[in-house]
């Protein structure tokens, strides 16, 4: 079992541990640009329930998570090198918000299963509670349908998070190959007066059920503010997260200019220096949670991505620093494999739409339909020129209000009907359209993440 020891993480003989590897998004926590769906996905997911019913609809999503993961994924991730797999997971998939403190075991079947099947090729695993009962951030990758990062508003949410925690704590604490606990991704706390207090309730809370794993704890601001923590906790490591500007959908050329902003190799490292300052001033491990670039098709443009994400790998090598590669698998933006198949059959002229329009953030170049936002990006300039909402800004709010919210949910019933008229067969394909043997691996990313874990 891993625990920190100074600056580094130790095996139980003290061997030191440089956790590296791959975040597992899109699979307990589905997010919309890793499967293609529009909106948040509670919204997604009813909307799917209303034209398969209850129980064909519980049937396809068991089947996407038996298929998005197995003893072939883990193998491939092994042979890469990797040591580590971050595991975003939702909390409903334990408690429903209408029978709120109501443990489901179920919730533990196929976490269970892939911590298994990673620990059985030496694989550790940290469990990312990456959306919260109220939205611990401002994003649909907390499950937010809105802008209100409810769960810092209201004890009760909170409340259920350390009960939950509990739970999920008392299940693992004697798991080997469980590296710890990344309990809350990407907090937003607006006032940044609630998060600090909670931290240490909850760190207390877990560390009663389980005295022995690590604690991941994310920063404020999603993963970039460490003023919060009032204390250095024992055994814990300060996650920040290090995505590059020019690695965005709306990234300029790299070395160049994003909207303004030069990004280099050197900007690169003195990014990672402002972000990685708590960490060194105290003395923690360095571990990055969350980092890398998309990708576009062109292949160019792509390049010049791999380049970002090796320049990245060789700043992180030289700080001694671990790594979680964001994301293993989705439908072609940024996974190191996408799935092919008939679910790109089915729904590629539908996330063509998506992208035309979009209506994803993460994908999004923030300057489509331009003829109709621009406008309204004027307006707000000129009538609010003081306006700096929380956490980006004038631009981005107006871009997550308009696009990201409202025509993203619009989107919603024509996905949902997507599945109209299927039979069983047809949705066991497309759920297994996810399996790595019918997905189609980004060799160039594959081969430049092996290089760099085997030191070649």
């Amino acid at each position: 079992m891993l625990h920190v020891s100074g600056t580094q993480l130790v095996a139980d003989d003290n061997t030191p541990v440089r956790l590296r590897g791959v975040g597992l998004g899109g699979w307990m926590n589905m997010e919309n640009f890793i499967t293609g769906y529009p909106a948040n996905e509670s919204s997604m997911r009813r909307a799917v329930r209303s034209v398969l019913g209850e129980e064909r609809a519980e049937v396809f999503f068991d089947r996407l998570l038996a298929s998005f993961f197995t003893e072939r994924d883990a193998d491939l991730l092994a042979g890469l090198g990797m040591n580590c797999v971050r595991i975003p997971v939702n909390y409903r998939h334990w408690e429903s918000d209408d029978r709120p403190f109501e443990i489901d075991p179920q919730g533990f079947r196929h976490l269970d299963r892939v911590i298994g099947l990673l620990g059985e090729r030496g694989v550790y695993s940290v469990i990312d509670l990456h959306a919260l009962p109220g939205s611990q951030n401002q994003h649909w990758h907390s499950d937010n349908p809105t802008h209100v990062a409810g769960f810092w508003q209201h004890r009760h949410f909170q409340d259920r998070a350390v009960h939950l925690w509990e739970v999920i704590a008392d299940h693992y604490r004697d798991h080997p190959w469980v590296a710890g606990y990344n309990p809350v991704n990407e907090p937003g706390d607006l006032t940044g007066k609630v998060i600090g207090p909670f931290y240490d309730r909850l760190v207390k809370a877990v560390r009663s059920a389980d005295p022995r794993h690590i604690l991941f704890l994310d920063g404020n601001t999603y993963a970039t503010d460490f003023s919060i923590f009032r204390e250095m906790y024992e055994n814990a490591v300060f996650v920040l997260h290090d995505y590059a500007l020019a690695g965005f959908a709306h990234g300029g050329p790299y070395p160049g200019y994003t909207r303004g902003e030069w990004c280099d190799r050197d900007e690169l490292e003195r990014a990672f220096a402002r972000r990685s300052r708590f960490q060194r001033e105290t003395g923690t491990p360095l571990w990055v949670g969350e980092f890398g670039p998309v990708y576009t098709g062109n292949p160019g443009v792509d390049a010049q991505r791999y380049q970002i994400l090796r320049d990245q790998l060789e700043i992180y090598d030289g700080h001694g620093a671990g790594w979680s590669l964001w994301t293993y698998k989705d439908v072609g933006l940024q996974g190191l494999v996408h799935a092919a198949g008939p679910y790109l059959d089915r729904f590629g002229d539908f996330i063509a739409k998506k992208r035309r329009l979009g209506v994803d953030r993460w994908g999004s170049t923030m300057e489509e339909s331009a003829d109709v936002l621009a406008p309204l990006h004027t307006l707000i300039e000129t009538e609010f020129p003081g306006w700096e909402p929380y956490p980006w800004g004038a631009r981005y709010q107006t871009d997550d209000l308009i696009r990201h919210i409202l025509m993203a949910q619009a989107l919603l019933p024509e996905y949902a009907e997507l599945f109209r008229g299927l039979d069983d067969g047809e949705l066991t394909a497309l759920a297994d359209s996810f399996l790595l043997d019918r997905c189609v691996r980004r060799r160039p990313l594959l081969d430049l993440l092996s290089d760099n874990l085997k030191g070649r």
